[in-house]
């Protein structure tokens, strides 16, 4: 069985959010460029997150780069959701994994490459695998999934318009 978080710290956290709905926290990252393309993110006290770029976009492939990221953070967003729908509904799980892809158009080569402006840029189409073995029905594995998308905080980023600007 694949060790969970807590009951009771979920409990608590639920509460929290029911009785403070309109609370927003705000996540912070410094980014500093180290040589290339290698990144250092420093985000909380936590040791540096690397990025880089693999050889075909010029980098030294010591690291993810920013799209593997982003997949890495929705990954893991959903996850996070599944694991709080199965904790919450008292289920056990024996293992849970997800495979992701997402295709990109790199031939704008960050603004300086082909800048046709009818271009579609960013990720255009990401597809997920997730892989829930735990003793529930199929009908009950895709009604947490389909709920852990739903409130993912990242999935919702990635489905909407964000606000985004220089300050």
């Amino acid at each position: 069985m694949l060790e969970l978080i807590s009951k009771k710290g979920l409990d608590e956290l639920k509460a929290k959010g029911k009785s403070e709905p309109n609370v927003v926290k705000t996540a912070k990252c410094k980014t500093i460029v180290k040589k290339r393309y290698i990144h250092e993110n420093l985000i909380r006290n936590l040791k540096p997150h690397i990025i880089d770029e693999p050889p075909g976009l010029l980098g030294d492939d010591t690291a993810p780069n920013p799209t593997e990221a982003l997949l890495a953070a929705l990954g893991s967003c959903i996850c996070v959701g599944i694991q709080a729908n199965c904790v919450d509904k008292n289920i056990a799980i024996k293992s849970l994994d997800m495979e992701l892809e997402g295709d990109i158009n790199i031939s704008a080569v960050w603004g300086v490459g082909d800048l046709n402006p009818k271009k579609e840029l960013g990720v255009t189409d990401i597809r997920m695998k997730i892989n829930l073995d735990a003793d529930i029905s199929e009908s009950e594995k895709k009604a947490i999934i389909d709920n852990a998308i739903k409130w993912s905080p990242v999935a919702n980023t990635l489905l909407r318009n964000v606000r985004l600007k220089e300050v």
